[in-house]
C-alpha cells in the first residue's frame, strides 16, 4: 500500500525550463504592474517608475534587487494586499558607464508609502552604495508612511536618515522628486546632496494644506504650499527646477558625469576641444569700469570656462549669487560669483546659504574652487540683522576657511568690507588671488568712506560739496587704486582681462595636486 507522500513523490516534477519560464513570467508581470494603475499614473502626466529608470540609466545595465520582497504586515487590508517589490524598486546600474545605485518608489502601489519592508530594500542599497563607493540616487515619489504598519514604518525612515547623514561627503546623494513628498519623508531629500524637482508634479512640505487649514485657517494649494517653484524660488530645498521628467533625469546623468563616484576620487576629467589660452576679447567691453554699472556675471563666466558650459545651481533662489559647475581644460570646477544684476552683487542671508553649501560640497568631492568678486558688501537693514545676518554670513566664512580643494580668488571690480574678507581672500587661505585693473579693494566705498574719515573737514568746508568731492578723489587714488591690495601682497597679480581664461586654468593646473593637512579633531563646530 502506498502513502500519500510516496504518491506524491511519484508526480511529476517541473523541469528547469518550466521553472525558468515561469520565473520569467512573473518578473515580467511585476515589471509591468496593474495595467490600471499604471493607466492612473500616465493620466496624472507622471512616468512609471520603470519608464524613468530606462530615461536615468544607461540601456540595459539595471540590475534589479529584491524584486520578489513583501511585506509581513497583518490587518488593517493588509493581509490580502501582499504585491511583489513592496512598492519600491531597488538596484543598480551604470550613466555613461559608471555604476551607480538607485532606489525608486513605485506609486502604482500602496502610494509608494513606505513600510518595515520597503524601508529595509532602501537600507541595502544605501548600504551597498557607501560600501562599493558609488553615488546613491532616489527616485521620490511616495505618500509618506505606511499608517497600516505603524511605528514600523517611522523606524524605516529613522535608517535611511542615519545613513544618508553616514555617507554625507563620502558619496555623491542625489534625490529626484517625482511626485509627493510629505511629512518626515521630506527630510531623507534634504540631508543629500542635490534635490531635483519638475513643476506641477513634485511637492515637499512637512504639513500638508489640511493641516495648515486647521491650525491656521489658511487655504492653500499643495503646489503653492511646497511645489517646485516654492522650492526653487523661495526656499533654497531645490537645486534644480525642470519642465518635465525627462529634462530633469537628462539633467541627473549631466550632473553625475561632473561628479567623481566618492570623495576619494577626483571628478571625471575629458578631453578638452577649446584652447586653455583662448584669449577673451569680449571681456574688455562686457563689464563697465564704472564700479556703479550693472553687468551680468553669467556671460562673464560663459566666455571663460570650456565651450562656454556652465552647470548653474539653484538658478532661481538668491541670485544675486552665481554657483555652479563647469570646465577649466577639461577639468571640473565650482564657481561662485557675485552677480551685479540682482541687488548690486551684494551678500544677504540667503546668498551666505547657498554660497557656503556649495562650497561645501565642492570641497567634499574635490571641486577646486574659483571665486569671481565683485560685491559691494553685505545687504544693510534691520530685516537681515533681525534674520540673523551675522550668523549665517558666518557660514559662507566657515565654508571657504575649511575647505581644503585648490581655491582661485579673482577680484573684476569692487570688493568692499567683510564681504571682500568672506569671498575667499587671501587672508582666509584662498592659494591665488588675482585682480583685473579695474578692482577697488577696500573697507567701504570711497563716497562713504571720506564721509566717515572727514566729516569734520567737510562740515567746516565753505562748499562742503566740493571738498567732499576732492576728499572722495584722494582717498580713491590713495587707498583704492588698482595696485593698493598687489603692493602688500594681499592680490598675487594684476592681470589684463583677455587672459583671464589663460590665467586661471594655468593656475588650476599648478594646484591640481594640492595637498591640505587637516586639522585632528572629530569635527568642527559651524554656525548653524
Amino acid at each position: 500500500m502506498h502513502t500519500q507522500e510516496h504518491l506524491i513523490a511519484k508526480l511529476p516534477r517541473e523541469s528547469m525550463r518550466d521553472r525558468v519560464a515561469e520565473l520569467a513570467l512573473t518578473r515580467e508581470s511585476v515589471r509591468e504592474g496593474e495595467p490600471s494603475a499604471t493607466s492612473k499614473q500616465h493620466a496624472k502626466g507622471k512616468l512609471t517608475v520603470r519608464e524613468r529608470l530606462d530615461i536615468l540609466l544607461d540601456e540595459g545595465s539595471f540590475r534589479e534587487i529584491e524584486m520578489f520582497r513583501r511585506h509581513r504586515a497583518t490587518g488593517f487590508g493588509l493581509e490580502n494586499r501582499r504585491p511583489y517589490t513592496d512598492g519600491v524598486v531597488a538596484g543598480w546600474g551604470q550613466v555613461d558607464g559608471r555604476e551607480v545605485m538607485v532606489y525608486a518608489h513605485d506609486f502604482r502601489i500602496f502610494g509608494g508609502a513606505l513600510g518595515e519592508a520597503h524601508a529595509e530594500k532602501i537600507h541595502k542599497v544605501m548600504d551597498l552604495a557607501e560600501a562599493a563607493g558609488v553615488p546613491l540616487i532616489s527616485l521620490n515619489d511616495g505618500a509618506g508612511a505606511r499608517i497600516q504598519e505603524g511605528v514600523t514604518a517611522l523606524a524605516g525612515y529613522g535608517g535611511i536618515f542615519r545613513r544618508n547623514v553616514r555617507a554625507s561627503g563620502v558619496i555623491p546623494q542625489i534625490s529626484v522628486m517625482l511626485g509627493p513628498c510629505a511629512g518626515g519623508a521630506a527630510y531623507s531629500p534634504a540631508l543629500t546632496d542635490f534635490v531635483f524637482m519638475v513643476r506641477g508634479i513634485s511637492q515637499m512640505f512637512i504639513t500638508g494644506p489640511d493641516v495648515v487649514r486647521a491650525v491656521t485657517a489658511e487655504e492653500i494649494s499643495h503646489e503653492d504650499l511646497g511645489g517646485a517653484h516654492v522650492h526653487g524660488t523661495m526656499s533654497g530645498v531645490a537645486t534644480f527646477v525642470y519642465p518635465d521628467e525627462a529634462s530633469c533625469l537628462e539633467d541627473v546623468r549631466y550632473l553625475l558625469s561632473m561628479l567623481p563616484s566618492n570623495n576619494r576620487e577626483l571628478p571625471p576629467s575629458t578631453v578638452p576641444a577649446d584652447p586653455a589660452d583662448r584669449p577673451n576679447d569680449r571681456l574688455l567691453d562686457l563689464v563697465p569700469s564704472d564700479p556703479a554699472q550693472a553687468y551680468d556675471m553669467g556671460e562673464l563666466i560663459q566666455e571663460i570656462v570650456d565651450d562656454g558650459e556652465f552647470f548653474e545651481f539653484h538658478a532661481g533662489w538668491a541670485q544675486n549669487l552665481i554657483c555652479g559647475l563647469a570646465r577649466f581644460d577639461g577639468h571640473v570646477t565650482g564657481i561662485v560669483a557675485n552677480q551685479p544684476l540682482r541687488l548690486a552683487g551684494v551678500l544677504d542671508i540667503n546668498a551666505s546659504e547657498k554660497g557656503a553649501r556649495f562650497v561645501q560640497m565642492c570641497d567634499a568631492f574635490n571641486i577646486p574652487l574659483v571665486s569671481l568678486v565683485d560685491v559691494p558688501g553685505f545687504l544693510p537693514g534691520t530685516d537681515q540683522e533681525h534674520s540673523g545676518i551675522i550668523r549665517h554670513g558666518a557660514k559662507l566664512l566657515y565654508a571657504y576657511c575649511a575647505a581644503t580643494v585648490p581655491r582661485i580668488q579673482l577680484i573684476i571690480r569692487k570688493a568692499y568690507g567683510g564681504a571682500y574678507i568672506v569671498m575667499d581672500s587671501r587672508s582666509i587661505g584662498a592659494d591665488l588671488s588675482y585682480a583685473w585693473p579695474t578692482n577697488e579693494i577696500a573697507v567701504m566705498g570711497a563716497e562713504g568712506a571720506a564721509n566717515v574719515v572727514f566729516r569734520r573737514e567737510i562740515a567746516a568746508a565753505e562748499d562742503p560739496d566740493l571738498k567732499r568731492a576732492v576728499l572722495v578723489e584722494e582717498y580713491r587714488r590713495t587707498l583704492m587704486h588698482p595696485y593698493y591690495a598687489a603692493e602688500r601682497g594681499l592680490v598675487d597679480a594684476i592681470i589684463d582681462p583677455r587672459e583671464t581664461r589663460a590665467t586661471l586654468t594655468q593656475a588650476l593646473r599648478l594646484l591640481r595636486a594640492k595637498h591640505a593637512p587637516m586639522s585632528h579633531r572629530k569635527h568642527g563646530n559651524p554656525p548653524m
